[in-house]
């Protein structure tokens, strides 16, 4: 495993805060003087997020589950020293995944967004079959 894998967590970290900061503007509908107050304020009495602001807050909140994920298995991965080539293709297939699969729901494409989810779940199944291949199983 290469430290360019390292580096996909911290741009996709970068990305998931990125998307927070969206979906918090959103549904706080910032952009308006009353909802800059609210943005700014400690948030209650927020409006619950419907369309666009809600597919954006959901999309965050699935980045981060499967970000929390993707970075285990890959520090795992990086810290045991695998070098499986497997490692890095299923590190890209989840990062091009996750990349996909923000503007796919966010657009409302319920298909596609599972399909883009999907290729990222594969990258990360990669990673724990290197994982499991290259380390003692303890059970």
């Amino acid at each position: 495993m290469t430290t360019q894998s390292l580096m996909i967590i911290v741009e996709l970290a970068v990305i998931n805060w990125l998307l927070l900061l969206a979906a918090s503007l959103m549904r706080a509908r910032a952009w308006t003087a009353q909802g800059m107050m609210i943005a700014l304020g400690n948030r209650e009495g927020l409006p619950t997020p419907i369309g666009l602001a809600g597919r954006t807050d959901r999309t965050a909140r699935n980045m981060l589950e499967n970000l929390v994920l993707f970075s285990v298995i890959t520090l795992v991965a990086f810290a045991a020293g695998v070098t499986d080539p497997k490692v890095e293709l299923g590190a890209r297939l989840f990062f091009w995944g996750r990349v996909l699969y923000i503007p796919i729901y966010m657009a409302g494409i319920p298909l596609a967004r599972t399909a883009a989810w999907a290729v990222g779940v594969v990258g990360m199944g990669m990673i724990v079959t290197a994982l499991f291949q290259a380390l003692p199983v303890a059970l």
